[in-house]
């Protein structure tokens, strides 16, 4: 019966041997593929470490420069001011009373001579009236006197011839004492008489001028009673309606406002006392307002005048620019931004003005403290420093201080006028804070 098995255990140990044998084979195997694995990861380690090492990347620049190019650079003028007419007339009244008619409007357009309103004219019609009796009276009570003085002076005349003729007598003892003193008396009575008769007719005419005067006067407020344009031009402001009382003992009221021409306008303008030197007569301005975005009014400097203006200890003065509006779109009372330019320079070499703002970060010691350098030394007028680049490699960039001759600015650009600087060349105008943490990465 032991035999009849044994086929089997064999067969089962054949079987086992197999399985071990298979088992080591795979084993292998496994430790092959591990291996090319492992491998291929060290391949693609070195490939790209040599990738990065030719493939570096440039190291930043330690200076941000600008080249020295041609250009245009105009110096400038800023103020602010406010748009006015070239000619505004403020037209009020010099009499008293109700207004009855007012005959313009809010931009109307008026001639020289156009009535503009009315004051109800019965009180100063009355008053003509009554200053013209009265005078006719005066001139009556003139006549009256003339003839008094004629018959006075008629009087005189005899009384005269009468006391001469007594004194002959008196002197040929015809005459007694007592008759020649009557006639001096009577003489010197009528003489008398006819001087008060001349002084009466010379009250009169005196009383007639003054009467005269006051009808002029008189009829003068009539007149006043139509308010009239006095010049060409348009109603800009009308402070008074029909119906109203003008007041006008004291101080004439503005009923009207009126520019002459509005085809020509003035900005004053309210200029830095530390830009008023740069300014003259004739130069060449620019208006902007708010109302016209990116639309320029041209003008003319015409008055930049003495007298000071003094605002919370800010001192000004003020500029008058003639600006033409033959758009009719500037209107008076509008805000604006006047630009004057003072100098002009085109085609000259210039650099950005930060350039000349530019000094370089000091190195740093062995204490990591900047290391302390020599006194910069003086500016003469007309000069300035600036850096300029003599090596552009990058990681090894180096510069240079020059000391340059310097022309206008337009605060954005700098004339450079120094043969020493040529066109071209690059300045620096900021550096690159390569020691600042905040700009480092760790990969």
């Amino acid at each position: 019966m032991g035999d009849r098995f044994r086929p089997m255990t064999d067969t089962v140990a054949v079987t086992e041997e197999l399985k071990k044998a298979l088992s080591a084979e795979e084993g292998a195997r496994r430790w092959v593929r591990r291996a090319a694995v492992a491998g291929g990861i060290a391949v693609a380690i070195g490939g790209g470490m040599a990738w990065a090492a030719t493939h570096r990347p440039v190291p930043p620049p330690r200076y941000v420069t600008a080249q020295v190019v041609v250009g245009d650079v105009s110096e400038r003028v800023q103020a602010t001011g406010t748009v006015q007419p070239l000619l505004q007339v403020t037209v009020g009244a010099q009499v008293n009373g109700r207004v009855t008619q007012v005959l313009v409007d809010y931009n109307s357009v008026v001639k020289k001579g156009d009535v503009l309103a009315e004051i109800d004219p019965l009180i100063y019609g009355t008053q003509v009236s009554a200053q013209q009796a009265n005078l006719a009276a005066q001139k009556a009570q003139l006549e009256q006197a003339k003839a008094s003085a004629a018959s006075t002076k008629a009087q005189r005349e005899i009384a005269h011839v009468v006391f001469e003729r007594t004194q002959k007598l008196y002197a040929q003892n015809l005459s007694s004492a007592a008759d020649l003193d009557s006639a001096r008396g009577n003489y010197e009575a009528a003489q008398a008489q006819a001087a008060a008769s001349e002084a009466a007719v010379l009250s009169a005419q005196a009383s007639i001028q003054a009467q005269v005067a006051q009808l002029s006067q008189s009829n003068a407020n009539l007149g006043y009673t139509k308010i009239y344009s006095p010049v060409d031009g348009i109603v800009i402001t009308r402070g008074i309606d029909p119906g109203a009382t003008v007041v006008a003992s004291f101080q004439a009221p503005i009923l009207f406002v009126i520019a002459q021409d509005l085809r020509k306008m003035r900005v004053l303008a309210d200029v830095d006392e530390a830009d008023v030197g740069k300014i003259e007569e004739g130069m060449e301005a620019d208006c902007v307002v708010d109302a016209f975005p990116g639309e320029v009014f041209h003008g003319k400097v015409s008055q930049i005048r003495f007298s000071p203006n003094n605002v919370s200890g800010v001192v000004t003065y003020s500029g008058v620019v003639d600006v033409d509006n033959s758009g009719d779109k500037l209107r008076p009372g509008m805000t604006t931004t006047v630009t004057v330019r003072t100098h002009e320079a085109r085609g000259v070499a210039r650099v950005p003005n930060a350039a000349l703002r530019f000094r370089p970060t000091p190195p740093l010691g062995a204490d990591g403290k900047p290391v302390l350098q020599p006194p910069e030394p003086a500016l003469a007028k007309g000069q300035a420093r600036l850096w300029v680049l003599t090596s552009d490699k990058p990681g090894d960039e180096k510069d240079e201080m020059r000391l340059v001759n310097i022309g206008i600015t337009d605060g954005v650009f700098t004339e450079v006028a120094d043969p020493t600087l040529p066109v071209g060349a690059k300045v620096v105008t900021d550096e690159t804070d390569v020691n600042d943490k905040k700009n480092r990465r760790i990969f």
